[in-house]
């Protein structure tokens, strides 16, 4: 068997660590790449070898080519695995490697090239008679011009595009304009294609993937399916395998027709074919993705296969050693995409500080990230913190330990998607697969709702006693507690002011002996027997109910607490007051600021100073976390001073744009 000695990851986060892994156990030394921003990351650590490339600019580090380059040959590389993302689908880089002598741990050029632009890629795939969707391609102009070719809805996609980005749903002619503009605006900026193409829009779809593998000799096999139908913002959050959806003849058809476009492009590596499925079981072919899939771990969990050695074996010239007769779907697997974002804010992203991280452990759970404990996630890459994966022996099994999975995991101090995933698991619709892409946008209101439904199901007092209880008790461990962490208990009257959104509540310690408290809120009595406290975790007893709660405390008095899986929120008012700066991407009624809604580069500025705008007008657009944020009026006004630049960085304290309020006449 050929071998592979030595790998670069060109990558980094949770992909980079996953794949050292695999090495790992086959006994390849792995170099890492990165970015002085990453210095102290998870994939720096995990590796043999790590050189720094650059500050923190993509292009200067993991988009630059040549560093990688030359860093693969310092190192003496075998091979260069890029992961997915970044140069994963760049015949650039491949034929860089080539030239270096390094063998790619992906396909060719030719396959990249080919199913990497959607808009050759049907062409391929419309001669094998495989069913499509109809669309038409061209610049902005010419795609508005023929348009009506198309029935609406229609969708608007990057033609290099993938994960989601660089796509939008357009259902009014009217909007079609200003669409067409942005999206090849971010082709370019993402992708540096500005190409862009128009498709019919299927109602109520499903999105459902074939997992292929393919060899340097012609064979190829698929994997079976994932059910990638959850999805916001166009990205999926929630996959499982087996598709709930499929029936045993529609797999099997969808499956010879993934393995015939993978042979006929002559593919050597692990890709996907992706479909979109109606409600009639139609199905339809909608791209290649041509590098592994962020959701790879779920066809793991089903097959036993791993994947990435599937890939390095065959990238070292050896034959597939996979048969398809002898690969089976076996029990359940489902995976939650955890997000630094903000359900309640449109899933915006939330970059931040954490204050408290732990992630869930138990059989047949698998968690893939970049990180191990509290950390800071950064605007300058995707909010993506981690994978976490679950088999059960059935769906509804998958589904309950997914649920419990969820309430285990823990992170304090950044806005992420953990309660709005275990919403949608537990969804009757999700259950009985009553689903299609559209699901968050038609239940998001409702599955918020939950959220808050849940929470309040606690009773408040419980998440005070909780604070409270551990500010008493937090000194006398040996932990390096913040100020806000040690504050109160050496008073001889001890009264902590905790507020959330809708009021603020009075804690009085009115006596204690031993483990046993005595407090008073708001008038009311409660007793509260201390069982055990740890750094960051507090366990007590109120009326013979036994409550675990996880704590933790930034700089500025807010306490994050977590209970049965429900999040809270408190700042401490009792000893110091704090001030805290909010922002928003959009100017309320009567506001004259507009703040960046997180950190990120000011892209496009619309307006200048002294010009009326309307309300919803775009003001600018800011980039952030891959993805573009338009800067709206709130009300009507007039530009009274821009203070940033095209291309300037800018932080969540940057006033954008002053803005004076008035009335215009139409």
């Amino acid at each position: 068997m050929k071998k592979i000695n030595k790998i670069l990851i060109a990558n980094r986060g949770e992909i980079a660590v996953r794949i050292m892994r695999t090495a790992k156990n086959m006994g390849i030394k792995t170099v890492a790449v990165y970015s002085e921003i990453d210095k102290k990351a998870l994939h720096v650590k995990k590796a043999d070898e790590a050189f720094c490339i650059g500050q923190q600019e993509l292009s200067e580090t993991y988009l630059n080519i040549e560093k990688i380059i030359e860093v693969a040959k310092n190192a003496h590389c075998d091979a260069i695995h890029p992961g997915y993302g970044f140069l994963s689908e760049n015949p650039k880089f491949v034929d860089a490697c080539d030239e270096a002598g390094i063998i790619f741990i992906g396909p060719g050029t030719t396959p990249i090239q080919l199913m990497g632009n959607k808009i050759e890629a049907r062409k391929f795939v419309k001669e094998l008679g495989i069913p499509m969707t109809e669309g038409i391609t061209g610049s902005p102009t010419q795609l508005l011009k023929n348009a009506h070719k198309i029935p609406l809805p229609m969708l608007v996609k990057a033609a290099a595009g993938g994960g989601g980005k660089g796509m939008r749903i357009v259902r009014k002619s009217d909007e079609l304009k200003q669409v067409l503009e942005t999206t090849s605006r971010e082709a370019k900026n993402y992708f540096g294609d500005p190409s862009i193409y128009i498709e019919q829009y299927i109602e109520e779809p499903r999105h459902i993937e074939f997992q292929v593998m393919g060899d340097n000799y012609g064979n190829v096999v698929h994997l079976f399916e994932r059910e990638c139908t959850i999805q916001r913002r166009y990205q999926k959050i929630i996959e499982e395998s087996p598709s709930p959806t499929l029936t045993p003849e529609i797999r099997k058809k969808m499956g010879e027709a993934a393995v015939a476009i993978t042979k006929k492009v002559g593919y050597n590596s692990a890709g996907t074919i992706e479909f979109l499925v109606d409600k009639n079981l139609n199905f339809y072919f909608l791209e290649m993705n041509t590098r592994i899939q962020v959701e790879h771990p779920v066809t793991e969990m089903i097959t036993g296969v791993d994947l990435i050695e599937e890939q390095i074996s065959v990238a070292a010239g050896n034959k597939l050693r996979l048969k398809q007769e002898q690969l089976t779907q076996n029990g359940h697997a489902i995976e939650c995409r955890i997000y630094a974002e903000d359900p309640e804010n449109n899933f915006m992203p939330s970059p931040g500080t954490m204050t408290f991280y732990q992630q869930p452990a138990g059989e047949n759970i698998r968690v893939d990230t970049g990180i191990e404990k509290a950390t800071t996630i950064y605007s300058f890459f995707d909010p993506m913190i981690s994978k976490m994966v679950v088999w059960g022996k059935n769906r509804n099994e998958a589904i309950n330990k997914s649920v419990d999975a969820l309430n285990d995991y823990i992170i304090h101090g950044i806005q992420t998607n953990i309660e709005f995933l275990s919403q949608v698991l537990q969804h009757k619709a999700f259950k009985k697969n009553h689903i299609s892409t559209r699901f968050c946008d038609e239940h998001s209101t409702k599955l918020l709702d939950a959220i808050r439904k849940s929470k309040s199901g606690t009773n408040k007092a419980i998440p005070l006693l909780a604070a409270s209880l551990y500010a008493i008790n937090v000194s006398k461990l040996n932990t390096h507690a913040n100020t806000w962490e040690k504050i109160g208990y050496w008073r001889n009257l001890i009264r902590f002011l905790f507020s959330d959104k809708e009021s603020t509540n009075a804690v009085d310690l009115i006596s204690t002996h031993k483990t046993d408290y005595q407090f008073n809120i708001e008038s009311k009595k409660f007793n509260a027997s201390l069982i055990e406290i740890t750094k960051n975790f507090v366990s007590f007893f109120m009326d013979k109910k036994k409550y675990d709660a996880f704590i933790s405390a930034d700089t500025k008095g807010i306490y994050f607490i977590t209970i049965q899986g429900n999040h809270f929120k408190l700042k401490r008012n009792d000893v110091l007051d704090s001030t805290e700066t909010s922002s928003s991407g959009t100017s309320g009624e009567g506001g004259n600021n507009l703040f960046a809604p997180m950190p990120g580069k000011v892209l496009v500025i619309n307006v200048k100073e002294g010009q009326k705008v309307k309300r919803g007008t775009v003001l600018l657009v800011v980039e952030a976390m891959k993805m573009e944020n338009n800067i709206v009026a709130g009300t009507d006004a007039v530009i009274e001073k821009v203070n940033v630049k095209e291309g300037e960085m800018v932080d969540t304290d940057k006033q954008l744009v002053q803005l004076k309020i008035s009335t215009i006449k139409t």
